[in-house]
């Protein structure tokens, strides 16, 4: 008896599985539509429906090259002379002028070189004048002893002074015209050395001028590296500045789109931080491929973007190729859940297609999977999210 209430409590159970199976597929059995296969659904409003065509279009196929934005042109502030930084005026974000001073350097010792050089110069000078001086009196006794020489010469023609008189004047007169060129010879070199000690002070004039770099165009500070009490050195960088409001892009691009890259191209850059997207000017094409990435580098010129600012991300768009596509307005897709389906007009009347769609194309929506082109789609149908 107790085995007969086994089986028939089992049988009752599995009566009732069946018949909530059933009911549950009859319930969702209205938007359910097999995978290659359609439905029809009510066909009473359909004649006043609006309808539209699903299209081929010829579209641009873009490669994204990652790139940053960096100034269109950058400088770096160096030392020339081996000192310590007294004073750094600016920061980072700084605008300045042409003129307007970036950093100071110590110069007392600059300053003990010049007051040096300034000293020789004055002594060269003083050694001039001396040597000019010695060169006159030099020239006075040559034109006396040379008078001297002339007369004893006439007396001596005319038997009125002996042969001794006349070597006496002869050699005195020698001597002072040695002298007047050893004069000369002073006063040379007197020259020589003013003009070596004015050297020596325009180069210690040079060095102390080091010591004040200003900034050579108008621009702004983009990163301050020293503060002062740090030591300059010749080459080490102190400041890096940005000489113009101009930013560019600096994109990597796959060496087998170097045939679409050509100077002067006008291209799209996403700025995707400031979500916005503008025309750059290919301004440069580095030639070279670098062998671990297989790529190269592409500067394009960027204009006035509000908010942009160097170290940003950004896309350099390059076309890759360009390729046939399914467009349809974004109107005509239904959504049920995850799916996405279409109403399309066949000789058996309207019947509903699954589809996959991709990006937008100005204001059309790409079908990847579903629609060849050509069909006629029904307009406006709501999602069942909507109802």
């Amino acid at each position: 008896m107790l085995d007969k209430q086994k089986i028939l409590f089992a049988l009752v159970l599995v009566v009732a599985g069946l018949a909530a199976l059933l009911l549950t597929l009859w319930f969702f059995s209205g938007d359910r539509v097999p995978p290659g296969r359609v439905h029809p659904p009510e066909q009473d409003h359909r004649p006043e429906a609006e309808t539209v065509e699903a299209v081929v279009r010829t579209v641009t196929e873009w490669y994204d090259a990652v790139g940053t934005i960096i100034p269109r042109t950058r400088a770096s502030i160096e030392a020339q002379v081996r000192a310590t930084v007294t004073a750094v005026p600016v920061k980072a974000g700084d605008t300045f002028a042409q003129g307007d001073l970036l950093v100071r350097l110590d110069d007392t010792h600059l300053q003990t070189q010049l007051a040096q050089a300034h000293q020789s110069l004055q002594s060269a000078t003083a050694r001039r004048e001396q040597a000019r001086q010695e060169l006159h009196a030099a020239e006075a006794a040559f034109e006396e002893a040379e008078k001297a020489y002339r007369r004893i010469e006439r007396f001596h023609e005319l038997e009125a002074a002996t042969e001794q008189d006349l070597e006496q004047v002869r050699s005195r007169f020698l001597q002072a015209r040695a002298a007047v060129q050893r004069a000369q010879e002073g006063l040379s070199a007197a020259a020589a050395d003013i003009g070596q000690a004015r050297e020596i002070v325009r180069e210690a004039e040079i060095y102390k001028g080091y010591t004040e770099l200003t900034a050579p165009v108008d621009g702004e500070v983009l990163e301050r590296l020293v503060d002062p009490g740090d030591m300059a050195m010749p080459g080490k960088p102190l400041l890096l500045l940005r000489t113009t409001r101009g930013l560019q892009i600096e994109a990597t691009v796959r060496e087998n789109l170097i045939s679409k890259v050509q100077l002067g191209d006008i291209r799209p850059v996403r700025l995707t931080t400031l979500d916005t997207t503008v025309d750059a000017v290919i301004d440069r094409i580095v030639p070279f491929i670098d062998p671990r990435t297989r790529t190269f580098l592409v500067k394009a010129d960027l204009p006035e973007i509000d908010g942009a600012l160097p170290g940003m991300y950004g896309k350099l768009m390059i076309p890759h190729e360009e390729i046939d596509i399914v467009v349809i307005p974004p109107l005509t897709v239904r959504r049920v859940g995850q799916l996405e389906l279409v109403t399309v007009q066949t000789p058996e009347g309207w019947q509903r297609r699954y589809i996959k769609t991709g990006g937008m194309y100005d204001d059309l929506v790409e079908v990847l999977s579903g629609l060849e082109g050509g069909e006629m789609l029904l307009i406006g149908e709501p999602n069942d999210d909507d109802r």
